[in-house]
């Protein structure tokens, strides 16, 4: 395929694409519940290693989905094995940092060694071999690191994996670049809109399954006013958080993607921005399932850590990319994250039910505030001030 030909495809979000991210956010409710069972800063270190090791194999598959063409036998293929693989060892989440290292190690690998290897031997252009063949070198990196990790006790496994974890996602944040060789963009032959919509459709099933862990929690609760209303609240605070985003946010994305020279570096801005994003989402979660427990108990340093933290995540992450990619419509998430902090130091002897309220001003506030500040952006935003 020449590169004319190559550039003029624009392809739909497939079936089968959205089949893969089903089974990765599965991934959100099993790192919930593990954090839930040990809420220690290990527990949260273990959850955030995992996390890490979710995403990036997310990453890399969606990107070569993308790069390949899903359209293409073998490129289903790839896509239905890693899967399968992603299936399982999302499964062994709650057992990774106890008896079963191995069965969440090696699926994980396996992934990291097929797709790089896959992209470097099948990608359309010389340019792509080139950049896969980067990719790989970092996956011949953190493949030992994971692997040692593996063998190790309980005790150091979560040193060896933090370190695996680091090197592949610094690796998706940086493009897996190598001394003197690192990949352009510009110019870069990339079907943006797809991998845009990829990212919306992302968040909105990452969104279901936290509403999903949410849900459970208020079915194991009790039924009285407290409870109810505590799990009202958390519906307002999640449908605010959507609202963050797709309330014009996801318009000014594709906006600045269509008018930018550059189409890959938002879109990598935007697929780096899915850690803190997804993180966030767990913290909220199990912050959530602790207050719906126990709506008019004590307030706790861990309960406000998770029920404010976890939204300072999620909009901070929008904050940067605005920031970073547009110039524009920022300011107003740095305020919001502010708030979020100050109501967690708040809120630290209040019951989880008033911080759950509190929560939900801040957010109606921040969602009337953007209304209108993404109204003005995409009013402003022509090709000419956004080269």
């Amino acid at each position: 395929m020449s590169s004319a030909s190559f550039a003029s495809v624009r392809r739909s979000v497939a079936p089968l694409e959205l089949f893969f991210d089903l089974v990765f956010v599965f991934a959100v409710g099993q790192l919930a519940h593990h954090l839930h069972d040990d809420l220690s800063w290990r527990g949260a270190a273990e959850t955030a290693v995992m996390l890490v090791a979710v995403l990036s194999t997310w990453a890399l598959t969606s990107f070569d989905a993308t790069f390949l063409d899903v359209a293409k036998p073998r490129t289903r293929w790839l896509v239905l094995v890693v899967m399968g693989l992603g299936l399982f060892m999302n499964a062994q989440i709650p057992h990774a940092f106890a008896d079963r290292p191995w069965a969440f190690a090696i699926p994980l690998v396996v992934i990291l060694l097929l797709v790089d290897v896959f992209a470097a031997v099948t990608a359309p252009t010389p340019v792509l071999r080139r950049h896969y063949r980067r990719v790989t070198a970092w996956a011949v990196v953190s493949v030992p690191l994971w692997l040692t990790g593996a063998a190790m006790d309980h005790g150091p496994r979560l040193a060896w994996w933090a370190a695996a974890a680091a090197v592949d996602m610094l690796g998706v944040w940086l493009a897996h670049p190598l001394p003197r060789d690192r990949l352009s963009s510009r110019g870069l032959v990339f079907d943006a809109e797809h991998m845009v919509e990829r990212i919306r459709l992302f968040i909105i099933i990452q969104l279901g399954e936290t509403v999903l862990t949410i849900g459970t929690a208020i079915s194991a609760a009790p039924v009285d006013a407290a409870t109810v209303t505590t799990g009202l609240g958390v519906f307002v605070a999640l449908v605010c958080l959507c609202a963050s985003y797709f309330q014009g946010g996801e318009d000014i994305l594709a906006r600045h993607i269509a008018t930018t020279t550059d189409k890959l570096l938002p879109v990598r801005r935007a697929v780096s921005g899915q850690y803190p994003t997804l993180a966030g989402l767990v913290a909220l979660a199990v912050g959530a399932e602790l207050a719906i427990s126990h709506p008019t108990g004590h307030g706790s340093t861990t309960l406000s850590l998770l029920l404010f933290g976890g939204p300072v995540l999620y909009v901070i992450t929008q904050a940067w990319w605005y920031r970073a990619s547009t110039g524009q419509a920022w300011v107003a998430r740095l305020l919001a994250c502010l708030a979020f902090a100050l109501a967690g130091a708040v809120t630290l002897r209040l019951p989880p039910l008033a911080s759950v309220l509190i929560l939900d001003a801040i957010l109606i506030a921040l969602v009337t505030t953007l209304r209108q500040v993404h109204r003005r952006v995409l009013t402003g935003m022509t090709p000419e001030t956004h080269p």
